[in-house]
């Protein structure tokens, strides 16, 4: 029998400036986006798309220019899990869980005013770890993950529920 080995996976560090007000949270990068140290690396992953084209945007050709985009709009990226075992990519693989520090983050990032969570894994692990009652200034939302594994909804729908992340900074 033939499987993937379970590897012990490190997450990126923050997208983050002093004037983000939205803080997206994924659960864990995939093994591409870790080998390539940038998130949402995976070509089928629909982030990029999405959040370019909530804000009209076309999609940006490096990654440079994606992260620019994101600070641009006081949008902050990080995940739930700093550090798992994993076998692939798949959430549903993920085992002893380390969590990412968000006192010290939202601490340090006052103007954070939404955590909007990027599928049902990341904000359930959040809920479950951290407690979203913890941090009574903030906001939390869930959004359609956008994950290729997320397959059973059509990108047009995820952009539509994705519009939200504007919608909170125009307030």
């Amino acid at each position: 029998m033939t499987g993937k080995l379970m590897t012990t996976v490190e997450g990126l560090d923050p997208i983050i400036d002093y004037n983000a007000k939205v803080l997206i949270l994924g659960s864990m990068p995939s093994v591409e986006s870790v080998r390539k140290g940038e998130y949402y690396a995976n070509q089928r992953n629909q982030f990029w798309k999405i959040l370019f084209s909530v804000f009209g945007s076309e999609l940006a050709p490096s990654y440079p220019a994606k992260v620019s985009f994101l600070k641009g709009r006081r949008i902050a990226l990080w995940d739930v899990i700093k550090q798992c075992d994993r076998e692939g990519s798949s959430d549903s693989k993920i085992t002893n869980m380390r969590i990412n520090d968000f006192t010290s983050m939202l601490v340090t990032y006052p103007k954070i005013k939404y955590l909007c969570f990027n599928g049902q894994k990341a904000y359930k692990i959040f809920q479950q770890q951290i407690g979203l009652e913890t941090h009574h200034n903030l906001t939390t939302k869930m959004l359609p993950s956008t994950s290729p594994a997320n397959a059973g909804k059509p990108i047009e729908v995820k952009t539509v529920e994705w519009t939200l992340i504007k919608t909170l900074l125009s307030d």
